[in-house]
Protein backbone atom coordinates (compact mmCIF):
# COMPACT_ATOMS: atom_id res chain seq x y z
CA UNK A 1 0.00 0.00 0.00
CA UNK A 2 1.08 3.33 -0.95
CA UNK A 3 0.91 5.87 2.36
CA UNK A 4 0.48 9.74 2.65
CA UNK A 5 0.08 12.06 5.70
CA UNK A 6 -1.53 15.03 5.85
CA UNK A 7 -1.12 17.71 8.49
CA UNK A 8 -4.61 19.41 9.58
CA UNK A 9 -3.03 22.56 9.72
CA UNK A 10 -2.47 22.08 5.81
CA UNK A 11 -5.91 20.62 4.66
CA UNK A 12 -7.98 23.88 2.49
CA UNK A 13 -10.81 22.93 4.54
CA UNK A 14 -11.72 21.99 8.39
CA UNK A 15 -11.14 18.60 9.69
CA UNK A 16 -14.84 17.85 9.88
CA UNK A 17 -15.71 19.65 6.44
CA UNK A 18 -12.58 17.23 4.68
CA UNK A 19 -14.80 13.74 6.34
CA UNK A 20 -18.27 15.01 5.15
CA UNK A 21 -17.07 14.89 2.37
CA UNK A 22 -14.96 12.08 2.28
CA UNK A 23 -18.19 10.36 3.35
CA UNK A 24 -19.87 11.58 0.18
CA UNK A 25 -17.22 10.32 -1.87
CA UNK A 26 -17.21 6.56 -0.46
CA UNK A 27 -20.59 6.31 -0.71
CA UNK A 28 -20.29 6.43 -4.49
CA UNK A 29 -18.16 3.62 -4.49
CA UNK A 30 -19.67 -0.30 -4.35
CA UNK A 31 -18.24 -0.56 -0.94
CA UNK A 32 -17.82 1.30 2.14
CA UNK A 33 -16.91 0.63 5.69
CA UNK A 34 -16.80 3.39 8.59
CA UNK A 35 -15.96 3.38 12.00
CA UNK A 36 -15.71 6.14 14.27
CA UNK A 37 -15.64 6.50 18.29
CA UNK A 38 -17.38 10.33 18.35
CA UNK A 39 -14.09 10.90 20.60
CA UNK A 40 -16.22 9.36 23.71
CA UNK A 41 -14.19 8.29 26.89
CA UNK A 42 -14.31 4.91 26.53
CA UNK A 43 -11.97 2.33 28.47
CA UNK A 44 -10.04 0.84 25.89
CA UNK A 45 -11.06 3.33 23.82
CA UNK A 46 -13.99 3.26 20.91
CA UNK A 47 -13.19 2.70 17.46
CA UNK A 48 -10.49 3.92 15.25
CA UNK A 49 -11.79 6.87 13.60
CA UNK A 50 -11.45 5.06 10.06
CA UNK A 51 -13.21 5.19 6.03
CA UNK A 52 -12.28 2.44 3.75
CA UNK A 53 -13.82 1.98 0.36
CA UNK A 54 -13.24 -0.27 -2.73
CA UNK A 55 -14.73 0.94 -6.11
CA UNK A 56 -15.50 -2.85 -6.66
CA UNK A 57 -17.00 -6.12 -5.08
CA UNK A 58 -13.91 -7.73 -6.52
CA UNK A 59 -12.52 -6.97 -3.25
CA UNK A 60 -14.27 -8.84 -0.91
CA UNK A 61 -12.99 -12.04 0.60
CA UNK A 62 -13.96 -15.08 -1.21
CA UNK A 63 -15.45 -16.84 2.08
CA UNK A 64 -17.09 -20.23 2.10
CA UNK A 65 -20.58 -19.60 3.96
CA UNK A 66 -21.14 -23.27 4.49
CA UNK A 67 -18.20 -23.38 6.36
CA UNK A 68 -17.35 -19.94 7.74
CA UNK A 69 -14.62 -20.10 10.16
CA UNK A 70 -12.90 -22.70 8.50
CA UNK A 71 -12.97 -20.54 5.67
CA UNK A 72 -11.95 -17.76 7.17
CA UNK A 73 -9.51 -18.86 9.04
CA UNK A 74 -7.78 -19.91 6.13
CA UNK A 75 -7.78 -16.52 3.88
CA UNK A 76 -6.80 -15.06 7.12
CA UNK A 77 -3.86 -16.86 7.00
CA UNK A 78 -3.01 -15.15 3.84
CA UNK A 79 -4.04 -12.02 4.51
CA UNK A 80 -2.09 -8.55 3.81
CA UNK A 81 -3.85 -5.99 4.79
CA UNK A 82 -6.91 -4.38 6.57
CA UNK A 83 -9.66 -6.12 6.65
CA UNK A 84 -13.54 -4.44 7.05
CA UNK A 85 -16.96 -6.32 7.71
CA UNK A 86 -18.92 -8.80 9.81
CA UNK A 87 -20.03 -11.87 11.49
CA UNK A 88 -23.74 -12.00 11.48
CA UNK A 89 -25.65 -13.31 14.02
CA UNK A 90 -26.83 -16.69 12.71
CA UNK A 91 -23.58 -17.99 12.66
CA UNK A 92 -24.74 -19.65 15.33
CA UNK A 93 -25.43 -22.72 13.71
CA UNK A 94 -21.81 -23.29 13.04
CA UNK A 95 -20.85 -22.63 16.35
CA UNK A 96 -23.73 -25.26 18.25
CA UNK A 97 -26.87 -27.68 16.59
CA UNK A 98 -29.42 -24.62 16.00
CA UNK A 99 -30.95 -23.06 13.25
CA UNK A 100 -32.19 -19.98 12.08
CA UNK A 101 -35.88 -20.14 10.34
CA UNK A 102 -37.55 -17.20 11.07
CA UNK A 103 -38.51 -14.47 8.81
CA UNK A 104 -35.55 -12.22 6.67
CA UNK A 105 -36.38 -8.99 4.57
CA UNK A 106 -32.93 -7.91 4.57
CA UNK A 107 -30.74 -10.93 3.12
CA UNK A 108 -27.78 -10.06 3.93
CA UNK A 109 -25.13 -12.50 3.56
CA UNK A 110 -24.17 -15.12 6.66
CA UNK A 111 -20.15 -12.93 7.07
CA UNK A 112 -18.51 -11.01 4.79
CA UNK A 113 -15.54 -8.58 4.81
CA UNK A 114 -13.08 -6.59 2.44
CA UNK A 115 -9.70 -5.28 1.94
CA UNK A 116 -10.00 -1.92 0.95
CA UNK A 117 -8.49 -0.63 -2.02
CA UNK A 118 -8.44 3.06 0.03
CA UNK A 119 -8.48 4.04 3.56
CA UNK A 120 -7.91 6.68 5.65
CA UNK A 121 -7.36 7.01 9.33
CA UNK A 122 -9.06 10.34 10.88
CA UNK A 123 -6.43 11.87 13.29
CA UNK A 124 -6.68 14.67 16.09
CA UNK A 125 -3.76 16.64 13.83
CA UNK A 126 -3.41 14.74 10.95
CA UNK A 127 -4.82 12.49 8.51
CA UNK A 128 -3.22 8.95 6.82
CA UNK A 129 -4.21 7.87 4.10
CA UNK A 130 -3.41 4.61 2.09
CA UNK A 131 -3.93 3.06 -1.38
CA UNK A 132 -3.08 0.32 -3.48
CA UNK A 133 -2.25 2.75 -6.09
CA UNK A 134 0.02 5.35 -6.41
CA UNK A 135 -3.09 7.99 -6.87
CA UNK A 136 -3.36 9.60 -3.09
CA UNK A 137 -2.84 13.24 -4.72
CA UNK A 138 -6.15 12.26 -7.13
CA UNK A 139 -8.17 10.94 -4.50
CA UNK A 140 -7.56 14.24 -1.99
CA UNK A 141 -8.41 16.37 -5.15
CA UNK A 142 -11.44 14.03 -5.72
CA UNK A 143 -12.50 14.29 -2.09
CA UNK A 144 -12.17 17.81 -1.65
CA UNK A 145 -14.32 18.80 -4.92
CA UNK A 146 -17.08 16.29 -4.07
CA UNK A 147 -20.15 18.07 -2.31
CA UNK A 148 -20.80 17.46 1.21
CA UNK A 149 -23.70 14.86 1.98
CA UNK A 150 -27.36 16.14 2.02
CA UNK A 151 -29.11 16.70 5.06
CA UNK A 152 -31.45 14.07 5.72
CA UNK A 153 -35.22 15.48 4.42
CA UNK A 154 -37.89 14.54 6.45
CA UNK A 155 -39.15 10.73 5.97
CA UNK A 156 -42.76 9.27 5.84
CA UNK A 157 -42.64 5.91 6.45
CA UNK A 158 -45.09 3.57 8.07
CA UNK A 159 -43.11 2.27 10.53
CA UNK A 160 -44.51 -1.59 11.72
CA UNK A 161 -44.26 -3.53 14.77
CA UNK A 162 -43.49 -7.05 14.01
CA UNK A 163 -44.34 -8.04 17.47
CA UNK A 164 -47.78 -6.19 18.78
CA UNK A 165 -47.52 -4.89 22.78
CA UNK A 166 -49.89 -7.98 23.97
CA UNK A 167 -47.57 -10.50 21.80
CA UNK A 168 -44.80 -9.21 23.49
CA UNK A 169 -46.15 -9.53 26.90
CA UNK A 170 -47.33 -12.75 26.29
CA UNK A 171 -43.81 -13.65 25.15
CA UNK A 172 -42.11 -12.38 28.42
CA UNK A 173 -44.65 -14.46 30.21
CA UNK A 174 -43.53 -17.23 28.57
CA UNK A 175 -39.92 -17.30 29.05
CA UNK A 176 -40.42 -16.35 32.95
CA UNK A 177 -42.11 -19.60 32.69
CA UNK A 178 -38.92 -20.90 31.09
CA UNK A 179 -37.19 -19.65 33.52
CA UNK A 180 -39.41 -21.01 36.49
CA UNK A 181 -38.79 -24.62 34.90
CA UNK A 182 -35.25 -24.08 35.03
CA UNK A 183 -34.70 -24.21 31.16
CA UNK A 184 -32.60 -20.73 31.22
CA UNK A 185 -32.13 -18.14 33.95
CA UNK A 186 -31.58 -15.03 31.43
CA UNK A 187 -32.88 -14.27 27.99
CA UNK A 188 -32.38 -11.33 25.79
CA UNK A 189 -35.76 -11.19 23.58
CA UNK A 190 -36.04 -8.90 20.80
CA UNK A 191 -38.71 -7.43 18.35
CA UNK A 192 -38.61 -6.02 14.67
CA UNK A 193 -39.44 -2.50 13.55
CA UNK A 194 -39.60 -2.40 9.77
CA UNK A 195 -40.53 -0.54 7.05
CA UNK A 196 -41.69 -1.57 3.40
CA UNK A 197 -41.12 -0.05 -0.26
CA UNK A 198 -38.73 2.94 1.64
CA UNK A 199 -36.52 4.67 -0.77
CA UNK A 200 -34.25 6.90 0.83
CA UNK A 201 -30.26 8.37 1.01
CA UNK A 202 -28.81 5.86 3.92
CA UNK A 203 -25.82 8.31 4.77
CA UNK A 204 -27.61 11.41 5.50
CA UNK A 205 -30.28 9.00 8.26
CA UNK A 206 -26.78 7.44 8.97
CA UNK A 207 -25.60 11.02 9.95
CA UNK A 208 -28.82 12.03 11.60
CA UNK A 209 -28.83 9.17 13.74
CA UNK A 210 -25.06 9.49 14.23
CA UNK A 211 -25.90 12.70 15.54
CA UNK A 212 -29.09 12.17 17.48
CA UNK A 213 -26.77 9.17 19.48
CA UNK A 214 -23.10 9.28 19.51
CA UNK A 215 -21.90 6.66 20.50
CA UNK A 216 -18.17 4.84 20.30
CA UNK A 217 -18.82 1.94 18.33
CA UNK A 218 -20.87 3.71 15.87
CA UNK A 219 -20.58 3.01 11.97
CA UNK A 220 -21.91 2.56 8.33
CA UNK A 221 -21.11 -0.10 6.24
CA UNK A 222 -22.62 0.23 2.57
CA UNK A 223 -22.66 -3.65 0.53
CA UNK A 224 -23.89 -2.64 -2.86
CA UNK A 225 -27.47 -2.27 -2.17
CA UNK A 226 -27.38 -3.14 1.46
CA UNK A 227 -26.45 -0.56 4.18
CA UNK A 228 -25.85 -1.16 8.07
CA UNK A 229 -26.48 2.51 9.95
CA UNK A 230 -25.09 1.64 13.16
CA UNK A 231 -25.39 3.69 16.72
CA UNK A 232 -23.73 0.73 19.23
CA UNK A 233 -22.50 1.96 22.23
CA UNK A 234 -21.46 -1.86 23.11
CA UNK A 235 -17.76 -3.86 22.05
CA UNK A 236 -18.54 -7.21 21.34
CA UNK A 237 -14.48 -7.88 21.71
CA UNK A 238 -11.19 -6.68 20.61
CA UNK A 239 -7.82 -8.11 19.91
CA UNK A 240 -4.82 -6.10 20.55
CA UNK A 241 -1.54 -8.36 20.89
CA UNK A 242 -2.52 -11.31 22.81
CA UNK A 243 -5.05 -9.63 24.86
CA UNK A 244 -8.44 -9.75 24.56
CA UNK A 245 -11.17 -7.62 25.53
CA UNK A 246 -14.68 -7.94 25.75
CA UNK A 247 -17.14 -5.35 27.44
CA UNK A 248 -20.99 -6.79 27.77
CA UNK A 249 -23.62 -4.01 28.26
CA UNK A 250 -26.71 -5.11 30.95
CA UNK A 251 -28.70 -2.40 32.33
CA UNK A 252 -30.14 0.39 31.13
CA UNK A 253 -31.61 3.75 32.03
CA UNK A 254 -33.26 6.98 30.71
CA UNK A 255 -31.00 10.53 31.22
CA UNK A 256 -32.05 12.99 32.94
CA UNK A 257 -33.28 16.38 32.22
CA UNK A 258 -30.73 17.96 34.91
CA UNK A 259 -27.02 16.92 36.02
CA UNK A 260 -28.79 15.87 39.12
CA UNK A 261 -31.29 14.10 37.78
CA UNK A 262 -28.90 12.48 35.77
CA UNK A 263 -26.82 11.62 38.50
CA UNK A 264 -29.60 9.99 40.71
CA UNK A 265 -30.71 8.00 37.54
CA UNK A 266 -27.32 6.59 37.19
CA UNK A 267 -27.22 5.56 40.81
CA UNK A 268 -30.83 4.10 40.64
CA UNK A 269 -28.93 1.72 37.82
CA UNK A 270 -25.76 1.17 39.72
CA UNK A 271 -27.69 -0.20 43.04
CA UNK A 272 -30.87 -1.55 41.27
CA UNK A 273 -30.84 -5.50 41.79
CA UNK A 274 -32.23 -6.69 39.00
CA UNK A 275 -30.24 -5.00 36.40
CA UNK A 276 -26.77 -6.06 38.65
CA UNK A 277 -27.75 -9.52 38.51
CA UNK A 278 -28.52 -9.58 34.85
CA UNK A 279 -25.13 -7.74 34.55
CA UNK A 280 -23.24 -10.37 37.01
CA UNK A 281 -24.92 -13.09 34.92
CA UNK A 282 -23.52 -11.85 31.54
CA UNK A 283 -20.07 -11.55 32.84
CA UNK A 284 -19.55 -14.96 33.90
CA UNK A 285 -21.38 -16.19 30.68
CA UNK A 286 -18.10 -13.62 29.17
CA UNK A 287 -15.65 -15.00 31.51
CA UNK A 288 -16.23 -18.55 30.52
CA UNK A 289 -16.37 -18.28 27.00
CA UNK A 290 -13.31 -16.02 26.71
CA UNK A 291 -11.63 -18.98 29.26
CA UNK A 292 -12.05 -21.16 26.46
CA UNK A 293 -9.58 -19.10 24.14
CA UNK A 294 -7.20 -17.41 27.04
CA UNK A 295 -4.45 -18.92 28.96
CA UNK A 296 -5.35 -20.60 32.53
CA UNK A 297 -5.42 -17.90 35.15
CA UNK A 298 -5.06 -14.43 32.37
CA UNK A 299 -9.20 -14.11 32.45
CA UNK A 300 -10.19 -11.42 34.71
CA UNK A 301 -12.99 -8.68 35.40
CA UNK A 302 -11.21 -5.23 35.21
CA UNK A 303 -14.44 -2.75 35.91
CA UNK A 304 -17.58 -4.31 37.30
CA UNK A 305 -20.54 -2.60 37.16
CA UNK A 306 -19.16 0.55 35.45
CA UNK A 307 -21.44 3.10 34.45
CA UNK A 308 -21.05 5.52 31.56
CA UNK A 309 -23.70 8.11 30.18
CA UNK A 310 -24.33 8.17 26.39
CA UNK A 311 -26.91 10.72 24.58
CA UNK A 312 -30.08 8.52 24.76
CA UNK A 313 -29.18 6.39 27.78
CA UNK A 314 -27.08 5.65 30.54
CA UNK A 315 -25.71 2.09 30.72
CA UNK A 316 -24.33 -1.03 33.09
CA UNK A 317 -20.78 -2.10 31.53
CA UNK A 318 -18.46 -4.42 32.87
CA UNK A 319 -14.91 -5.37 31.27
CA UNK A 320 -13.61 -8.71 30.86
CA UNK A 321 -10.00 -9.31 29.60
CA UNK A 322 -7.77 -12.33 28.84
CA UNK A 323 -4.27 -13.25 27.22
CA UNK A 324 -5.00 -15.26 24.19
CA UNK A 325 -3.49 -19.14 24.42
CA UNK A 326 -0.43 -18.83 22.59
CA UNK A 327 -1.48 -22.03 20.94
CA UNK A 328 -5.01 -20.09 19.90
CA UNK A 329 -5.31 -17.30 17.18
CA UNK A 330 -7.83 -14.80 16.34
CA UNK A 331 -10.63 -16.87 14.89
CA UNK A 332 -10.44 -19.37 17.92
CA UNK A 333 -11.03 -16.34 19.97
CA UNK A 334 -14.44 -15.08 17.60
CA UNK A 335 -15.91 -19.13 17.62
CA UNK A 336 -15.05 -19.55 20.80
CA UNK A 337 -16.85 -17.01 22.47
CA UNK A 338 -19.57 -16.03 19.45
CA UNK A 339 -22.41 -14.93 19.35
CA UNK A 340 -22.24 -12.44 22.17
CA UNK A 341 -23.75 -13.05 25.76
CA UNK A 342 -25.32 -10.42 26.37
CA UNK A 343 -27.44 -10.96 23.40
CA UNK A 344 -28.24 -14.38 23.85
CA UNK A 345 -28.88 -14.89 27.69
CA UNK A 346 -27.56 -18.08 29.66
CA UNK A 347 -27.32 -20.55 29.31
CA UNK A 348 -25.89 -19.86 26.30
CA UNK A 349 -27.31 -22.93 23.98
CA UNK A 350 -30.47 -22.74 25.61
CA UNK A 351 -31.19 -18.92 25.23
CA UNK A 352 -30.59 -19.60 21.78
CA UNK A 353 -32.65 -22.24 21.15
CA UNK A 354 -35.45 -20.40 22.93
CA UNK A 355 -35.06 -17.24 20.55
CA UNK A 356 -35.18 -19.22 17.68
CA UNK A 357 -38.95 -20.35 18.77
CA UNK A 358 -39.75 -17.17 20.66
CA UNK A 359 -38.43 -14.49 18.35
CA UNK A 360 -40.48 -13.83 14.63
CA UNK A 361 -37.25 -12.14 13.20
CA UNK A 362 -34.51 -13.92 11.74
CA UNK A 363 -31.40 -11.80 13.48
CA UNK A 364 -29.04 -12.11 10.77
CA UNK A 365 -26.13 -8.99 11.45
CA UNK A 366 -28.76 -7.41 14.19
CA UNK A 367 -26.97 -8.75 17.30
CA UNK A 368 -23.72 -10.11 14.87
CA UNK A 369 -20.81 -8.09 14.98
CA UNK A 370 -19.29 -5.20 12.72
CA UNK A 371 -15.56 -4.41 13.23
CA UNK A 372 -11.99 -4.81 11.63
CA UNK A 373 -9.29 -6.70 11.37
CA UNK A 374 -5.43 -5.11 11.16
CA UNK A 375 -2.70 -6.68 8.65
CA UNK A 376 -1.31 -7.84 12.28
CA UNK A 377 -4.30 -9.52 12.82
CA UNK A 378 -5.53 -7.20 15.76
CA UNK A 379 -9.38 -6.70 15.69
CA UNK A 380 -12.08 -4.61 17.32
CA UNK A 381 -15.69 -5.86 17.12
CA UNK A 382 -18.70 -3.86 18.29
CA UNK A 383 -22.12 -5.66 18.74
CA UNK A 384 -24.68 -4.42 16.37
CA UNK A 385 -27.81 -2.89 18.01
CA UNK A 386 -29.30 0.58 18.28
CA UNK A 387 -28.83 0.04 14.38
CA UNK A 388 -31.10 0.61 11.49
CA UNK A 389 -30.28 -1.92 8.51
CA UNK A 390 -31.84 -1.19 4.29
CA UNK A 391 -32.07 -3.50 1.75
CA UNK A 392 -32.51 -0.67 -1.13
CA UNK A 393 -33.55 -3.70 -3.83
CA UNK A 394 -36.09 -4.31 -2.24
CA UNK A 395 -36.89 -1.16 0.08
CA UNK A 396 -37.09 -2.92 3.12
CA UNK A 397 -35.58 -1.42 6.17
CA UNK A 398 -35.55 -2.48 9.90
CA UNK A 399 -34.04 -2.51 13.38
CA UNK A 400 -34.43 -4.39 16.32
CA UNK A 401 -34.28 -3.73 19.84
CA UNK A 402 -34.33 -5.93 22.88
CA UNK A 403 -33.63 -6.65 26.67
CA UNK A 404 -32.88 -9.20 28.99
CA UNK A 405 -35.57 -11.12 30.85
CA UNK A 406 -34.92 -12.40 33.85
CA UNK A 407 -37.87 -13.78 36.70
CA UNK A 408 -38.02 -10.54 38.11
CA UNK A 409 -38.97 -8.61 34.81
CA UNK A 410 -41.91 -6.86 34.31
CA UNK A 411 -43.09 -6.99 31.11
CA UNK A 412 -44.83 -4.09 30.79
CA UNK A 413 -41.57 -2.30 31.36
CA UNK A 414 -39.22 -4.58 29.29
CA UNK A 415 -41.55 -3.70 26.66
CA UNK A 416 -40.74 0.33 27.69
CA UNK A 417 -37.15 -0.43 27.80
CA UNK A 418 -37.29 -1.67 24.23
CA UNK A 419 -38.73 1.96 22.94
CA UNK A 420 -36.50 3.55 24.98
CA UNK A 421 -33.66 2.00 23.26
CA UNK A 422 -35.06 3.04 19.93
CA UNK A 423 -35.65 6.53 20.80
CA UNK A 424 -32.72 7.54 18.78
CA UNK A 425 -33.49 5.52 15.81
CA UNK A 426 -37.78 6.53 15.76
CA UNK A 427 -36.83 10.16 16.28
CA UNK A 428 -34.55 9.85 13.00
CA UNK A 429 -37.13 7.91 11.01
CA UNK A 430 -39.74 10.65 11.62
CA UNK A 431 -41.79 8.76 14.34
CA UNK A 432 -40.79 10.35 17.39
Amino acid sequence: MFTHTISVADLPISLEEFRQKALAWADKQELVAYYTSNEIPYLYNGFEHLLAVSSTTGAAIQLDEADAFASLRQQLAKQSGLWCGFLSYDLKNQVEKLHSDNHDGLQFPLLFFFQPEVYIYFKEDKLILYSSERNIETIIATILATAAPAPLLPLQLKVQQRVAQDEYINQVNKIKQHILEGDVYELNYCIEFFAEDVQLQPLPLYLALNAASPTPFSGYLKLQDKYLLCASPERYLKKDGQKLISQPIKGTIKRGATPAEDQELQQQLRHDEKELAENMMIVDLVRNDLSRSCSVGTVQVEEMFGIYGFQQVSQMISTVTGELHPEKNLVDALKESFPMGSMTGAPKISAMQLIEELETTKRGLYSGAFGYVTADQNFDFNVVIRSIQYNASNGYLSFMVGSAITYDSTPEQEYQECFLKAKAILKVLGQG
